[in-house]
């Protein structure tokens, strides 16, 4: 007998497919992580230092704060933009087959 997950987890599957990436797609998601991960290190470590200067200026310390926080979301969007392409790419190819 299969247990209530493995049930809900059939369902699902049946519902919404998991999608097979190729290798070559793989590679490119790992490639738009890297990419991404390396671009948040950069404005991390620019806009840390530029607070740390600001470190007696508390509403500039807060801009740049948000700023930061600003610039990881716009980052981590483009990061989901471009792997939902690649997704959809797949899905495509899938279906042309």
């Amino acid at each position: 007998m299969k247990s209530a997950y493995e049930l809900a987890m059939s369902r699902l599957e049946q519902a919404a497919p998991v999608q097979k990436l190729t290798p070559a797609q793989k590679k490119l998601m790992a490639e738009v992580d890297n990419e991404i991960i390396a671009k948040i290190a950069e404005k991390k470590v620019f806009l840390e230092g530029e607070m740390a200067k600001a470190v007696d200026n508390p509403q500039a310390h807060d801009e740049l704060r948000r700023q930061l926080a600003s610039e990881i979301a716009r980052l981590e969007e483009k990061r989901e933009d471009k792997k939902e392409r690649i997704r959809r790419e797949a899905a495509q190819q899938a279906g042309q087959q």
